[in-house]
């Protein structure tokens, strides 16, 4: 899995909550199947715990507040940096709308 890109936000290969760049797309090409698969940085859920963008919004705000700790340490890239991770969030309309 890969931590960088040129992606913007809304790039189907991106966690909605952190913005981690993931190797499938959580939600599948269509952006209407999720996996339900764990983000390795954020530890949420994909198709359960980030439905609604108001969810996407909670379980992010929960991340921070915890010290966006990541749920696999062991896949954190040695340059992670969150600032950078977070522009690629997409703030907007809920994941199976797309």
């Amino acid at each position: 899995m890969t931590s960088s890109g040129d992606a913007l936000p809304g790039d189907p290969f991106r966690c909605s909550v952190c913005g981690y760049r993931l190797d499938t797309p959580p939600w599948g090409i269509d952006g209407k199947n999720p996996t339900f698969d764990f983000c390795p940085c954020c530890g949420v859920q994909f198709g359960y715990q980030d439905c609604l963008q108001a969810a996407v919004e909670k379980q992010r705000a929960r991340w921070l507040a915890g010290g966006a700790r990541w749920s696999e340490p062991s896949e954190m890239p040695a340059d992670w940096n969150l600032e950078e991770q977070l522009r690629y969030v997409n703030r907007g309309s809920d994941p199976s709308d797309a």
